[in-house]
């Protein structure tokens, strides 16, 4: 029987359709494993036993709190695994990610930044961001000074309408995200996926060769009058929220386990 491929963060009524597409025997862990580099060789823990098995790939999905180690040892084991895991920690930090992200957007714009302890002023009305969640959270809208008490971005408020490109493979699609306030970047109960904007298109796919992403989803605002601006990019972003993303998605990483993962 050939070893097993290594699925992490899928949720469990996903892994059936997951294994069906990746045509071999799977191990899948919901939550971070415990993992053991040695000597070029990349060894799980069983979730029912206290045991290590090999494995001969690794498919990664989600954010969790405490993964950029774990990201980290899947570059340094370097065997077959999808995305690529060197660019995922690159972009598991949302400041840096942002960072890289800017100097091959069309659609960026001013930055500011606080260290802990000190005090940003600004007249016009901008947005605090701090940690390395996403979904809206650790954000908030200011007009004035802003006391830091961690790092912390700043960037110009802009109104308008909200959307994500998601790039899987070959296919690029946009979803109209619906927040209920002004955080308008994370999905609501009217987010659909709708006809792509062909300049955010090219935009995404040349922040994804730029950072070196398998896959990417962006978020940007599109202002009244016409204009664009990036937001932040998803280095992990949701597969299964929409039935044409998981197709995108299980198409994807069928070929790449096909041609990348050995019998």
């Amino acid at each position: 029987m050939p070893a097993p491929i290594l699925t992490v963060g899928f949720d469990a009524p996903d892994t059936p359709a997951l294994e069906a597409r990746l045509g071999r025997p799977c191990s899948h862990h919901e939550m971070l494993p415990r993992v053991v580099v040695e000597r070029g060789k990349l060894f799980v823990r069983e979730r029912d036993a206290d045991r290590y098995v090999g494995v001969a790939g690794v498919v990664f999905h989600g954010i969790f709190e405490h993964d950029l180690d774990f990201l980290a040892a899947l570059a340094l084991w370097g065997g077959p695994c999808f995305p690529n895991p060197a660019a995922m920690m690159d972009c598991r930090l949302r400041l840096p990610c942002l960072v890289r992200a800017l100097r091959f957007t069309r659609f960026g714009g001013p930055r500011g930044y606080a260290s802990p302890g000190a005090v940003y002023s600004t007249d016009a009305t901008e947005v605090a961001k701090w940690g390395n969640w996403h979904c809206g959270e650790n954000k908030e809208r200011f007009t004035g000074d802003w006391k830091a008490t961690e790092p912390t971005l700043f960037e110009p408020f802009v109104a308008g309408d909200a959307v994500r490109v998601v790039v899987i493979g070959d296919t690029a699609r946009q979803i109209r995200l619906t927040g209920p306030d002004w955080k308008k970047s994370v999905h609501g109960s009217g987010a659909a996926v709708v006809p792509a904007d062909t300049d955010l298109v090219a935009d995404t796919l040349a922040i994804r060769r730029g950072i070196g992403l398998d896959l990417i989803a962006n978020d940007y605002i599109a202002s009244p009058d016409g204009k664009h601006y990036l937001l932040e990019v998803n280095h992990i972003p949701s597969v299964t929220c929409f039935p044409e993303l998981w197709q995108d998605y299980l198409g994807t990483v069928s070929a790449w386990a096909a041609t990348a993962v050995p019998n």
